[in-house]
């Protein structure tokens, strides 16, 4: 947790081909999880965000240890979720090509981000259906 954020990783440390799809389902996940839902009468509407790049990861602390991560990377994600939008998971570009054949986008278009300039962010719509190769979606009306 970080003031009143918590940040997540994928892929750290020990990395996965499949990181950025694992931690998009992890934030589609918890947007779900709060969809509707409504805090001492407060409804609650996360933003989320995502960047994908290399991290500096370490322990920090002496009498009490903490596993960490640093970087333009965790920098970037935190930019991504500052500048997102009630309710939506905000990506980087870097990220939106690494989810292009599991995830559906919707394109945000550049925006100006603090400390950075401008960037082309998208929002994740949800997961891709997945159907095994040359299967084509039923047809309209059918079940």
């Amino acid at each position: 947790t970080i003031g009143d954020c918590y940040m997540a990783s994928c892929g750290v440390p020990s990395p996965r081909p499949d990181h950025a799809a694992a931690i998009a389902d992890f934030a589609l996940d918890v947007r779900a999880l709060c969809e509707g839902r409504s805090f001492r009468g407060h409804r609650l509407a996360l933003r989320i965000g995502v960047h994908s790049g290399p991290v500096i990861a370490g322990v920090i602390g002496q009498h009490r240890q903490l596993y960490d991560l640093w970087g333009e990377t965790v920098n970037t994600a935190s930019r991504m979720e500052s500048h997102g939008e009630p309710g939506e998971v905000q990506v980087s570009a870097a990220t939106a090509s690494l989810l292009a054949d599991t995830h559906a986008i919707r394109e945000r278009g550049s925006i100006e981000v603090k400390g950075i300039g401008a960037m082309t962010t998208a929002f994740i719509v949800g997961r891709r259906e997945e159907r095994p190769a040359g299967d084509a979606p039923p047809a309209a009306g059918r079940r």
